[in-house]
């Protein structure tokens, strides 16, 4: 079992859905980017995403936008990616990478598998590429037990939706709206809808992301999705803070409020 399937085998005995949480690598700096993804094990978060810094992120949103572009100012690489898997897996939870293809590709799809594995990471998201183009991703994923997590969104047809979850590993992510990431007033309303879509074809896991940003969203999400991915919220802490340790504490809060949040849901099977 991997380490990702041992976390929703935990959640769903405790009756709630896990909390998923982003932030990309190297924002406001590489240190400080690990002590905040640690922040938010330490409040509460089950499962992290960290980011890989892209210079055109196309579904990403200005608040993740600015972020990276701050980060890639910096320059951060992929080496420092995998440097923060490596310390943030260490807390225990499942961390994956969450990436564009170009930077894998760029990299080498057999020797990024083979760094990741080696740093420990449970796998990747990749937000640009569907599993019929991701062949050679889906062979070094294979190779190296990585999960693979690919998105639908509620344009998706069923037809989509079916051959991306045969080929997903680890779970399917939902996208609850269609549009670039943020924080919302309120979550997409065919996100229930989707995730119901996806369950009649999957027994994998399905987690909804793009626009929760509050406890009252994380409880409601919770209450249809198998978990709850928070990303800009996260990063806008960072973004509004006066420094360092003030963003980290801000983070900290979000992440157990959220983290109260699906507590409060029940996962709807």
């Amino acid at each position: 079992m991997s380490a990702l399937a041992e976390v929703f085998a935990r959640t769903r005995a405790e009756g709630r859905a896990a909390l998923i949480g982003y932030l990309p690598a190297g924002y406001p700096s590489v240190e400080a980017s690990i002590a905040a993804l640690t922040a938010m094990v330490a409040a509460g978060v089950d499962v992290v995403e960290v980011g890989l810094p892209y210079s055109d992120p196309l579904l990403d949103g200005p608040t993740i936008q600015a972020a990276v572009d701050a980060a890639l100012a910096r320059g951060v690489t992929t080496t420092d990616v995998l440097r923060t898997v490596r310390e943030v897996g260490a807390t225990g939870a499942p961390t994956l990478v969450m990436s564009y293809w170009n930077p894998i590709a760029r990299y080498g799809v057999e020797r990024f598998a083979t760094d990741l594995a080696a740093a420990g990471g449970a796998g990747t998201i990749t937000a640009d590429i569907t599993p019929d183009e991701a062949g050679d991703w889906v062979r070094a994923s294979d190779a190296h037990a990585l999960d693979r997590v690919f998105l639908v969104a509620p344009s998706s047809t069923d037809a989509r939706i079916a051959y991306t979850a045969q080929h997903s590993r680890g779970f399917v992510y939902a996208a609850a709206v269609m549009g670039v990431t943020g924080a919302r007033e309120q979550v997409g309303a065919a996100a229930a809808g989707l995730v119901a879509r996806v369950r009649a074809v999957t027994d994998l896991p399905v987690c909804v992301g793009l626009g929760v940003s509050t406890g009252p969203q994380a409880r409601e999400v919770a209450s249809f999705a198998d978990g709850v991915i928070v990303g800009s919220a996260f990063v806008r802490c960072l973004l509004d803070a006066v420094d360092d340790a003030a963003g980290i504490a801000a983070v900290s809060s979000l992440a157990r409020e959220l983290a109260h949040g699906v507590r409060g849901g029940v996962v709807a099977r």
